[in-house]
């Protein structure tokens, strides 16, 4: 096992994690500025795209790094399924039965992802995923790939690994490992799975129907049901953001959509290109 997958067995995440959160968090201003002028140079964000350019506009680092981007940064695809982010491809394609392809020699189970749940696991069954990395310099809002309605929200605990390629290639079974949070959803062609996923120093996933999910880390799973809300969204509608960066996995069932042929492994992507069609 390579040091810098090794290293993270040993770390101490969870601790690490809270101390990002609250200086993330911090709004005394002293040193806010700094600190965003220092990431915006390390990791060339283009703050062109923000709806507020302005640096010292932002109370927070986490004020800046959820930044809402111009209204017309991220056109809509005519597509039937939209990139729901700004990333890298991480994986994609067809689920082998129950079984979702992470790296070489690495598989986990939709059963696992989706905290133990084996009926709304199998609904995804010979299924298709897509695995989607979202980098520091990346936008972190994430939005919806189509036109859909909330049924249930799962928090699963879990550890607090990096979820950068080199620990998908090191790590045994990474996104069924740490936390995450799995929207349930109903659309005109069945359901779908969102599942953010978290990692060391994100200091929390927040949707726009709850707030902040994770707070307390309780290490209990916790669920939420909605079939008898009508919360529905319209492709491209945010629906929710990672405060600091991570993963989104997505399931579908069996014959519903067709990925787009241009999208592979490492491909960078934006929100609202084409994902793929409707079959």
């Amino acid at each position: 096992m390579h040091f810098s997958v090794l290293h993270q067995y040993l770390l101490p995440k969870q601790a690490l994690t809270r101390f990002a959160g609250r200086v993330a968090n911090n709004d005394d201003g002293r040193f806010t500025p700094q600190i965003i002028r220092w990431f915006v140079r390390k990791y060339g964000v283009d703050m062109q795209e923000a709806q507020d350019p302005d640096l010292r506009s932002y109370h927070s680092f986490n004020a800046f790094f959820t930044r809402a981007l111009r209204p017309d940064a991220r056109p809509l695809a005519d597509a039937g399924f939209v990139s729901p982010v700004d990333g890298t491809v991480s994986q994609l394609g067809s689920i082998e039965h129950d079984q979702i392809f992470q790296a070489k020699g690495h598989r986990y189970s939709t059963t696992a992802l989706v905290g133990g749940d084996s009926a709304l696991a199998a609904r995804f069954d010979h299924g298709e995923f897509a695995t989607l990395y979202l980098s520091p310099r990346d936008y972190h809002r994430i939005h919806m790939p189509c036109d859909a309605r909330l049924m249930r929200m799962i928090y699963v605990p879990g550890a607090l690994f990096s979820v950068n390629p080199g620990t998908a290639r090191g790590v045994p079974g990474l996104f069924a490992r740490n936390e995450r949070v799995v929207c349930v959803f109903a659309s005109a062609f069945g359901p779908f799975v969102l599942v953010l996923v978290g990692a060391t120093i994100v200091g929390s996933m927040q949707t726009t129907w709850h707030g902040v999910v994770n707070p307390s880390r309780s290490g209990k799973v916790q669920e939420w049901r909605y079939e008898d809300q009508q919360i529905g969204f319209k492709k491209g509608e945010e629906m929710g953001r990672f405060l600091l960066g991570s993963t989104v996995v997505m399931l579908f069932p069996r014959g519903v959509m067709r990925f787009n042929p241009d999208w592979n492994a490492g491909r960078a992507i934006r929100m609202g290109e084409p994902m793929g069609d409707k079959l």
